[in-house]
């Protein structure tokens, strides 16, 4: 298994499987063509984020992406964890964990303050998944006004 930080090349295997995990995780049905854009996007803007994904046998078997928020509180930027997918048959045998810790050994040499994440509410597994290994919710409730 190599984890390793995506490449432009892997935008077909990350829209895949963020279509998987929409459809899974909250029952949304994502545009193939805009979320390729999307994905695209970011994979070529470091501005934007990063994605980190896990290989096997050339295959992308998970992935979870990075954005910045900078902290004017703190100085230092904020890494948001978003779309955190394994595909069904690699799951529970460590590849989250693995992809985690490899953008939290990244985080500590960048200087990044913290990682954060959200999860839909109604997403039990996966929040289970995130205090097992050691994620407090925060004290925040997260709004969104669309345009």
């Amino acid at each position: 298994m190599k984890i390793r930080r995506a490449q432009k090349g892997d935008a077909e295997a990350i829209t895949a499987q963020n279509i998987a995990l929409a459809k899974e995780s909250e029952n949304i049905h994502l545009n193939q063509l805009t979320t390729l854009a999307g994905v695209t996007a970011l994979l070529s803007d470091e501005k934007k984020g990063m994605y980190l994904v896990a290989e096997e046998n050339n295959t992308i078997v998970g992935q979870l992406m990075i954005t910045v928020e900078w902290s004017d509180w703190r100085n230092k930027p904020i890494w948001w964890v978003q779309s955190v997918y394994v595909q069904i048959p690699w799951r529970k045998q460590g590849i989250f964990a693995r992809l985690l810790d490899e953008a939290k050994n990244m985080a500590r040499q960048q200087g990044v303050g913290f990682l954060r994440l959200y999860a839909h509410h109604h997403n039990t597994s996966a929040r289970e998944v995130y205090e097992k290994i050691g994620w407090q919710q925060d004290p925040y409730v997260v709004y969104h006004l669309s345009l």
